[in-house]
Protein backbone atom coordinates (compact mmCIF):
# COMPACT_ATOMS: atom_id res chain seq x y z
CA UNK A 1 0.00 0.00 0.00
CA UNK A 2 0.99 3.57 -0.50
CA UNK A 3 0.44 6.02 2.31
CA UNK A 4 -2.04 8.89 2.36
CA UNK A 5 -2.42 12.10 4.33
CA UNK A 6 -5.78 12.72 5.96
CA UNK A 7 -7.67 15.97 6.60
CA UNK A 8 -6.15 16.00 10.09
CA UNK A 9 -2.94 17.36 8.50
CA UNK A 10 -1.84 20.64 10.10
CA UNK A 11 0.61 21.57 7.31
CA UNK A 12 3.54 21.53 9.72
CA UNK A 13 5.99 20.89 6.86
CA UNK A 14 7.92 18.07 8.59
CA UNK A 15 6.92 15.15 6.35
CA UNK A 16 7.83 16.53 2.93
CA UNK A 17 11.61 16.78 3.42
CA UNK A 18 11.70 13.30 5.03
CA UNK A 19 10.37 11.52 1.94
CA UNK A 20 13.29 9.91 0.06
CA UNK A 21 11.17 9.53 -3.09
CA UNK A 22 9.83 13.09 -3.16
CA UNK A 23 6.31 11.64 -3.14
CA UNK A 24 4.95 14.23 -0.70
CA UNK A 25 3.86 17.60 -2.07
CA UNK A 26 1.63 20.49 -1.08
CA UNK A 27 -1.87 19.99 -2.45
CA UNK A 28 -4.59 22.63 -2.66
CA UNK A 29 -5.13 22.65 1.12
CA UNK A 30 -2.95 20.02 2.76
CA UNK A 31 0.05 17.89 1.91
CA UNK A 32 -0.64 14.92 -0.36
CA UNK A 33 1.24 11.75 -1.33
CA UNK A 34 1.72 10.60 -4.91
CA UNK A 35 1.01 6.84 -4.70
CA UNK A 36 3.05 6.32 -7.87
CA UNK A 37 6.16 7.47 -5.97
CA UNK A 38 5.41 6.23 -2.44
CA UNK A 39 7.26 3.03 -1.54
CA UNK A 40 6.51 3.30 2.19
CA UNK A 41 10.28 3.92 2.37
CA UNK A 42 10.97 0.34 1.23
CA UNK A 43 14.50 0.34 -0.13
CA UNK A 44 15.48 3.34 2.00
CA UNK A 45 14.36 2.74 5.61
CA UNK A 46 12.68 0.10 7.78
CA UNK A 47 9.76 2.40 8.62
CA UNK A 48 7.93 5.10 6.64
CA UNK A 49 9.74 8.27 7.64
CA UNK A 50 6.73 10.55 7.20
CA UNK A 51 4.77 8.50 9.74
CA UNK A 52 7.68 8.67 12.16
CA UNK A 53 7.85 12.48 12.15
CA UNK A 54 4.15 13.38 11.85
CA UNK A 55 3.07 15.08 15.09
CA UNK A 56 -0.65 14.39 14.55
CA UNK A 57 -0.46 10.83 13.17
CA UNK A 58 -2.42 11.70 10.03
CA UNK A 59 -0.55 9.41 7.59
CA UNK A 60 -2.23 5.99 7.47
CA UNK A 61 -1.85 3.32 4.83
CA UNK A 62 -4.09 3.96 1.83
CA UNK A 63 -6.56 1.06 1.61
CA UNK A 64 -7.30 1.92 -2.04
CA UNK A 65 -3.64 1.42 -3.04
CA UNK A 66 -2.55 -2.07 -2.02
CA UNK A 67 0.97 -3.25 -2.83
CA UNK A 68 3.09 -6.06 -1.46
CA UNK A 69 6.60 -5.47 -0.13
CA UNK A 70 7.90 -7.04 -3.35
CA UNK A 71 5.85 -4.62 -5.47
CA UNK A 72 7.12 -1.70 -3.38
CA UNK A 73 10.71 -2.87 -3.95
CA UNK A 74 10.13 -3.03 -7.72
CA UNK A 75 8.74 0.51 -7.58
CA UNK A 76 11.77 1.62 -5.52
CA UNK A 77 14.15 0.11 -8.09
CA UNK A 78 12.27 1.79 -10.97
CA UNK A 79 12.36 5.17 -9.24
CA UNK A 80 16.08 4.79 -8.56
CA UNK A 81 16.75 3.93 -12.21
CA UNK A 82 14.73 6.96 -13.37
CA UNK A 83 16.67 9.23 -11.01
CA UNK A 84 20.08 8.21 -12.37
CA UNK A 85 21.50 10.63 -14.95
CA UNK A 86 21.75 9.24 -18.44
CA UNK A 87 25.24 8.91 -20.00
CA UNK A 88 26.35 12.22 -21.48
CA UNK A 89 24.25 14.37 -19.12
Amino acid sequence: MALMITDDCINCDVCEPECPNEAIYMGPQIYEIDPGKCTECVGHFDEPQCQQVCPVACIPFNPAWRESREQLMVKYERLQAEAKPKPGQ
